[in-house]
């Protein structure tokens, strides 16, 4: 059993433990429950620049002694901005927790905003935006992102764009950091040697004085499309492709069907897109699946890089792959090895103190409860193979297929008929 306590403050501010004894590590998070779907046009991008602008200097501490702080006790500080998360972490030694907690907290409660640092961020997000670009999956992955949640937040790069990066200003930044850093949206978690008593204590003296207040309505659930999109781009050698469908919430009671779908069709090497594509035809050297997961909608992705010439073969391929996955029961040696591999991830995703500080802060956000591991694996263990033909015959019909390609096509499409299977 997982020793978990969880407690929330007077002002709102949830603290989340998991005591494990036998490391000699803590990882703690701030969470913010939110990310870049909250935020409107003009504020695209707001979030993830927040996320770098606390490490240029708080009331306490400067840019350099933020560094210093955490690097001179060995330890490891870090931050991410997601669709729907912002973290704040700090893995060290169980005896450096309140040092490293006290400088967690600092980087949340504490930030000067200063103009000529907003400035400064500015330039080094544009050069990040720049280097984004240049990587063709990303490029894809925004293209494709953009047009499938058409006309809402989700589908809007998380960067932000040059216009709105470049329109931030201390106003805008104060504004949304007092309309979100709020306690309702605030979670702690920490897991490792430590115990929940003490790390609450450091979290009442850091975050009790902060005041409630009103926050935004979340946004509405996007509907998603499925549009035929090419963009050439004359400079890459390789045409990229995402085929993607709507799939299940994170929340979805069918979601570890989702998971073994997802395993037996691009979720390793011994997937069937990896065998078919690479390995028997050598269409492609990368070729995989994915599930992007969210609070309210879902996508399954398929990405594939190959020759313009085979380009055509491949998309071929994947929708054989999609009709034999939707006509036919996977068999019980397949399911099998699926099952193996994702119970593997999740034991071994939870082997560290810093997977389980995020674990914790997942369960925490999306489900208000803990699952033992136990729990997990045997609620994979119960899925069935007509369980996973259920879903494919959901989520693979041709009408719901949106295809992005990147790359020097040479007037090369895809039509709606190309993605019904031919038999």
């Amino acid at each position: 059993m997982r020793e978990i306590e969880r407690t929330r403050l007077p002002n709102g501010v949830r603290v989340v433990t998991e005591q494990m004894p036998h490391v000699r590590s803590v990882s703690i998070g701030v969470w913010i429950g939110t990310g870049s779907r909250e935020e409107e046009l003009h504020e695209t991008g707001l979030s993830h620049f927040i996320e770098h602008m606390v490490f240029k200097g708080t009331k306490n501490r400067s840019a350099e002694q933020i560094a210093r702080s955490v690097d001179s006790i060995g330890g490891g500080l870090d931050a991410f901005t997601s669709k729907e998360l912002v973290s704040y972490n700090v893995k060290v030694l169980d005896e450096h927790l309140p040092e490293a907690f006290d400088v967690v907290a600092d980087l949340v409660r504490n930030p000067l905003f200063e103009q000529q640092d907003i400035e400064k961020e500015k330039g080094v997000i544009l050069e990040e935006l720049k280097m984004e670009v240049d990587n063709p999956e990303y490029l894809l992955h925004e293209i494709f992102s953009s047009n499938f949640w058409k006309g809402h937040a989700l589908g809007r790069p998380i960067l932000g764009t040059k216009q709105t990066i470049r329109s931030f200003d201390q106003d805008s930044v104060h504004a949304y950091y007092n309309e979100f850093y709020r306690p309702s949206n605030i979670l702690i978690t920490a897991a490792g040697n430590l115990k929940h008593k003490e790390l609450l204590k450091l979290a009442e003296d850091r975050f009790s004085d902060l005041k409630r207040g009103k926050v935004r309505p979340p946004q509405r659930t996007p509907e998603p499309h499925a549009p035929l999109i090419f963009k050439n781009k004359s400079s890459l050698e390789q045409v990229h492709l995402y085929l993607g469908v709507p799939s299940v919430p994170m929340t979805h009671e069918s979601r570890f069907a989702a998971y073994i779908l997802n395993a037996i069709l691009g979720g390793g090497m011994s997937s069937r897109l990896f065998q078919n594509i690479r390995e028997k035809q050598g269409l492609a050297y990368a070729v995989y699946s994915e599930l992007a997961m969210y609070h309210d909608v879902g996508c399954m992705l398929i990405y594939a890089g190959t020759s313009l010439r085979s380009a055509a073969k491949v998309i071929d391929s994947i929708v054989h792959e999609l009709s034999e996955i939707t006509d036919h029961l996977v068999a019980q040696d397949e399911l099998r090895r699926a099952k193996d591999h994702i119970k593997g991830s999740f034991v071994l995703g939870l082997e560290s103190t810093s997977s389980r500080m995020g674990n914790l802060a997942r369960q925490e956000l999306y489900f208000k409860r803990f699952f033992s591991l136990d729990e997990m694996l045997e609620r994979i263990e119960r899925v069935t193979a007509e369980e996973v033909q259920i879903l494919a015959e959901q989520f693979f019909h041709p009408k719901n297929m949106a295809v992005t390609m990147l790359g020097r096509l040479e007037g090369f499409r895809v039509r709606r008929q190309d993605l019904i299977h031919q038999n």
